[in-house]
């Protein structure tokens, strides 16, 4: 049963408006349709998926192949941004490193939203006891210094795809955990929830059917929000060397790889890094708009 003596902070997006999701979802596309900020940001990252998915028929190279002969070459008709070290094009390796940044990404996000969405979910919900327990452990892994631990646990697990995502997803679900508390026990007073109750609903038919729908746009904002922090962790793992192994192209890797060669050959560097830095911008200004355009207290401005 419901503890009723748990205390009720105010959500961070309360629920205070009667709005269904479709309309919901209807207004906030309406709103970015709008905003050119938000369509250049999705064009962005439209154009990243779209590379990682087709990148065998985008990429003009094999990512992997050297050519001995052209190692460090300038920009010309045949390699768009020039060769590396090794004579592989850098165009090629920056495509597919983008298909291993967007799988990373946004299959860390997954695993931070399923977990953060059930531990948030059961504590706002049970409350009492339960709560308290979850929220303890919640602070725990917010307390975790996140790039170092997962550093750490890589260097158990060994580098590698599936690695980097189970060390990036299983160390930062408490942030969203804590979103979702807060909105669960702001929700599960409210009268639809009574009257389900009342019926006799069980606790998963009003978690999945009731609380789930009404969490699900702050769940897709913070995944948004989140993706940015997982590329820059990506990045920054396989710089160290601890991220996927090479020879797979990697931005991280890319960086490091081009540092030696800042001054006599620059567009190396720049080239991933001002691809990794529009990535990154673009996730987080789709993000704020998302917020902004998912938030009921605005539906009536």
């Amino acid at each position: 049963m419901l503890n009723k003596f748990t205390l009720v902070p105010k959500a961070p997006w309360p629920v205070d408006q009667v709005i269904t999701q479709e309309n919901l979802y209807k207004r906030a596309w309406r709103l970015l349709r709008s905003d050119p900020v938000a369509l250049l940001s999705l064009t962005i990252i439209t154009i990243l998926i779209i590379s990682a998915l087709f990148a065998p028929w985008i990429a003009p190279y094999d990512p992997n192949e050297q050519m001995l002969a052209k190692p460090l070459s300038q920009p010309s008709s045949q390699h768009w941004l020039g060769t590396d070290e090794f004579g592989r094009d850098i165009l090629s390796r920056l495509i597919f490193g983008a298909r291993i940044s967007m799988s990373v990404a946004l299959g860390s996000q997954f695993i931070v939203s399923i977990i953060g969405f059930w531990m948030g979910l059961i504590a706002g919900y049970m409350g009492g006891k339960v709560d308290r327990v979850i929220s303890f452990i919640i602070q725990i892994f917010a307390s975790f210094p996140y790039l170092l631990f997962a550093m750490a646990l890589i260097f158990v697990l060994g580098p590698g795809l599936l690695n980097l995502f189970l060390a990036l997803g299983l160390l930062s679900w408490a942030g969203t955990a804590r979103v979702v508390r807060v909105q669960v026990m702001s929700l599960k007073h409210r009268e639809f929830v009574d009257a389900s109750w009342m019926m006799g609903a069980s606790h998963y038919w009003i978690m999945t059917k009731h609380l789930f729908p009404n969490v699900l746009p702050s769940l897709i904002v913070l995944a948004t929000m989140g993706i940015p922090n997982a590329i820059i962790a990506e990045a920054s793992l396989s710089y160290l060397g601890l991220g996927v192994r090479i020879p797979t192209a990697s931005w991280g890797q890319m960086i490091f790889a081009a540092k030696p060669f800042l001054q006599t050959f620059p567009l190396y560097s720049i080239a991933t890094g001002v691809l990794m830095m529009l990535s990154v911008l673009a996730f987080n200004l789709l993000g704020d708009r998302l917020r902004d355009a998912l938030d009921p207290r605005l539906s009536g401005r």
